[in-house]
């Protein structure tokens, strides 16, 4: 189990690759292999949080999905799908910060 520091230090970095993956997709204009990478990246995070964290902070963001999408728009939906994820981080995160002040 890390500390609550190394866990939001871990999780920050979890932030960036996501924010990297994206700036690909938009580049290329290729969100098909935006999605597929963002899949591989969820089932890493998955991983990482269990070794590191344990099941219950895995099964978090394993049960985290994407609602249905009403746009047309393909990048837009792969960054909605995001957006999906990065709360999850970032409430991790959040709960991290007050558990370390508390």
């Amino acid at each position: 189990m890390q500390s609550a520091q190394s866990g939001i230090e871990m999780l920050q970095r979890q932030l960036l690759e996501l924010d990297t993956i994206l700036a690909q997709a938009q580049k290329d204009l290729n969100t098909v292999a935006g999605k597929e990478r963002v899949a591989k990246w969820k089932a890493r995070v998955i991983q990482v949080l269990e070794s590191e964290f344990g099941p219950a902070t895995a099964k978090r963001m394993a049960g985290t999905t994407p609602g249905p999408s009403f746009t047309s728009d393909m990048l837009e939906e792969l960054n909605d799908e995001a957006d999906v994820y990065r709360s999850c981080l970032l409430k991790l995160i959040d709960e991290f910060k007050k558990s370390s002040n508390g």
